[in-house]
This record gives C-alpha cells, sequence and structure tokens, in this order.
C-alpha cells in the first residue's frame, strides 16, 4: 500500500474529516472519497468527526455574520457620505434658522411666573451634551443674536467620577468660549450608581448656556414664531 495512503488512513480511522487529510497530505478529497468509502469508523471517531462538523458549521455562521456586519458598516457609511454631500454651504441665513430650532426643540421657553404673575425678566437656557449642538448654538447666538460672549454663561453640570478639569478643557474646546465665561460647576447624583444606566454614558457631563437679557429672549422667541408660522411648500 502506498505510504501516502498509510497516512490518510491512519488518519481517517482516527477520525479526521477529508479536508484535514487534505491540508496535512495535500491528497485530493475526491481521492479520499474513493479510498475510504466503505471504511467503518469507530464510535470514537465518529464523535469526533460529529465535532469537528459542527465546529465547522458555528465557525461558518460567525464568518458569515462578521461579513454581513463588514458589508452594513460598508453600506453605512456610503450612505452618511452621501447624505452629507446633499448638504449645501451654510450661509448666516440658514444659521438663524438653525438656532431658532435647536431652541425650539431643547431651549427653556416657558415664561417665568412667580405669585401667578408673569415675571419680567426672562433667560435664554439651552442644554445638552451634544458638543457640535453648543458649538452651533454660540455661533448662532453670537452672529444671529449679536450677543458678545462675555454675557454668554456656561455651567457644567458633572457627576463626581467626572474630572472637573478634563471636562473643562473638552467644553471650552467645544465652544470657542473663554475661561471666565464659565461659572461655579454642579454636581448631580449619577444613576449609574443606582445601576440605571451604564457609568460613562456622560463622559463629560451636561453643558447649560444661559445668556440673562429679556430682550434677547423675546427676540429668539419671535423667531421661533416665525418658523411656526413658515408656509412650507413642498417641491
Amino acid at each position: 500500500m502506498r505510504d501516502d495512503k498509510i497516512a490518510a488512513y491512519k488518519m481517517r480511522v482516527a477520525g479526521h474529516s477529508y479536508n484535514e487529510i487534505n491540508a496535512t497530505l495535500g491528497i485530493p478529497k475526491s481521492t479520499l472519497n474513493a479510498w475510504f468509502r466503505d471504511v467503518v469508523l469507530s464510535d470514537r471517531a465518529r464523535t469526533r468527526l460529529s465535532k469537528r462538523v459542527r465546529l465547522g458549521v458555528l465557525n461558518g455562521l460567525v464568518k458569515r455574520n462578521k461579513m454581513q456586519t463588514h458589508l452594513a458598516s460598508q453600506r453605512a457609511q456610503e450612505t452618511q457620505k452621501q447624505s452629507k454631500s446633499r448638504v449645501p454651504k451654510l450661509t448666516k441665513k440658514d444659521l438663524l434658522v438653525i438656532g431658532a430650532v435647536l431652541y425650539w426643540a431643547e431651549g427653556y421657553k416657558r415664561l417665568r411666573v412667580q405669585d401667578g404673575k408673569e415675571r419680567t425678566a426672562h433667560t435664554i437656557s439651552f442644554v445638552n451634551t451634544d458638543p457640535d449642538m453648543m458649538k452651533i448654538f454660540v455661533s448662532f447666538l453670537i452672529v444671529i443674536m449679536n450677543i458678545v460672549s462675555n454675557d454668554i454663561r456656561v455651567t457644567m453640570r458633572l457627576y463626581k467620577h467626572i474630572n472637573e478639569q478634563k471636562a473643562l478643557s473638552y467644553w471650552i474646546a467645544a465652544t470657542g468660549l473663554p475661561r471666565e465665561s464659565f461659572r461655579k460647576t454642579t454636581y448631580l447624583v449619577s444613576g449609574a450608581s443606582k445601576s440605571r444606566k451604564p457609568y460613562n454614558r456622560l463622559p463629560y457631563g451636561t453643558l447649560q448656556i444661559e445668556v440673562q437679557r429679556t430682550n434677547k429672549f423675546h427676540e429668539l422667541m419671535g423667531l421661533i414664531q416665525g418658523v411656526k408660522e413658515q408656509n412650507l411648500v413642498l417641491l
């Protein structure tokens, strides 16, 4: 008997698959099938082969899932790239609408009432965790609302585990506002300590931007009303 056939036979009766034998000895699987189609395997060899088959199926599923995840990620990136290209270069008029809509969605709009009467002093107050959103809103205040940076007050709302200096550097870079604009930090009770949400969900906390100018508050309310009353024409 050929030496390679003897070696292949030993591997086969030990429970090795044709793929394994082919990878080790280089013998085509069609030849192996012709040689060993009538070989009766022991229970131990059949058990090993069954485990190899199950493992192969599992590895195939994992590989397939990874490929599907990779393709889905590529499709998502391409979709985002195409959508990004649809946004034209923004003008000051665009910034006016963007800022008004941001405040409409996220800003404090309710008129302050004390003892059943509306107060005469109102404050622009905008709170969020998104640095890009905060940067756009600061630009809106300065460029569109003509508010000088010295009139903008910023408060960081942090949890105890957050490093205050790192958060401060982060928000200064994000907003472009000077250190002098930041007031005393407010510390909150972390929901993570009560197992309600991930501990690092807000690594830099939340930022509150305020402008204590009643006339600017009403000016902003007027911009929002103007957006509300637009008769949008769908082309």
